[in-house]
């Protein structure tokens, strides 16, 4: 029996087999449904913050600034018709959310936020022309812009809700049609970007994304015998998609072999021998 489960009877089972049978079935469903909640908690809530410290503010203050610039320069460029049409789309707070929390993603870049978006838009449009429907437009819309982004390698999640904008936006944008991709999403998802090379930078954060070099190792110390053919490999058999480069992986793999070799070679230092005193 496993340790800490609680224990039944032998006599206790019967006895719940013979005469309460569904009671001891409803107690059991509900130990199993308990643990099975705890092992989700487990997994679900990440063990450590997502985003530390100032990076947090970083991340804050750079959706603030971006969301403001997009929306001050597409109201004043594209303005707001007598129907009503918006000049600034929701799905771009989806992608302030990767360019200036996780600007190092590869779902972050910009060929990402401006092929996904508007390659969305233009799958959402054809998807209401196609069927009419809202809810077979919504559906194969979603699901082919994520076909999309994916042949094209630029996913990028808010171009889910792009393509769902397109489909369920309503008379003013379905009367735009295919201007609606031009306008407001290509403009929308320009000027977010431009924000986000200038703020991205000018915070010390490489954007778009390169995988920084590896600080280095030891003299005197051999690296691993693997090659970035071998991370690309074990990333593609990994089974889910994974949100890091290769370049990404092997250089955190380098860096953490340096510290090792750092580490090992400061334990094998001998220790400082004491100073004799002189006899007087």
């Amino acid at each position: 029996m496993r340790r800490g489960a609680p224990s039944v009877s032998p006599a206790r089972l019967m006895k719940a087999l013979r005469g309460g049978g569904p009671a001891f079935m409803d107690i059991s469903v509900r130990r199993i449904t308990a643990g099975a909640f705890a092992r989700f908690l487990r997994h679900a809530v990440p063990d450590a913050p997502q985003l530390p410290g100032a990076e947090k503010w970083r991340a804050v203050a750079g959706a603030l600034t971006g969301i403001f610039v997009t929306g001050l320069l597409s109201q004043y460029w594209l303005g707001v018709s007598s129907a009503g049409s918006a000049y600034l789309i929701a799905p771009m707070g989806a992608s302030a959310v990767l360019l200036f929390a996780v600007p190092a993603s590869p779902l972050a870049q910009p060929w990402s936020i401006m092929g996904g978006n508007v390659l969305s838009a233009l799958v959402g449009i054809c998807a209401v022309k196609i069927f009419g429907d809202p809810v077979l437009s919504a559906a194969f819309g979603v699901a082919g812009a994520i076909g999309l982004m994916a042949a094209c390698r630029c996913l990028h999640p808010p171009g889910g809700a792009v393509a769902l904008t397109a489909t369920l936006g309503g008379p003013d944008i379905f009367g735009a049609g295919f201007l609606f991709a031009l306008f407001p999403v290509a403009a929308n998802s320009a000027l977010l970007l431009l924000t986000a090379l200038a703020f991205n930078n000018a915070t010390r954060h490489s954007y778009p994304h390169a995988a920084p070099a590896p600080h280095g190792k030891p003299a005197g110390q051999e690296p691993l015998a693997f090659t970035h053919e071998d991370i690309e490999a074990v990333l593609g058999n990994y089974g889910d998609f994974l949100d890091v480069s290769p370049e990404d992986v092997e250089t955190l793999i380098r860096d953490v072999e340096a510290r090792v070799h750092a580490r090992a070679a400061a334990s094998q230092k001998p220790a400082a021998r004491p100073a004799l005193k002189r006899a007087s």
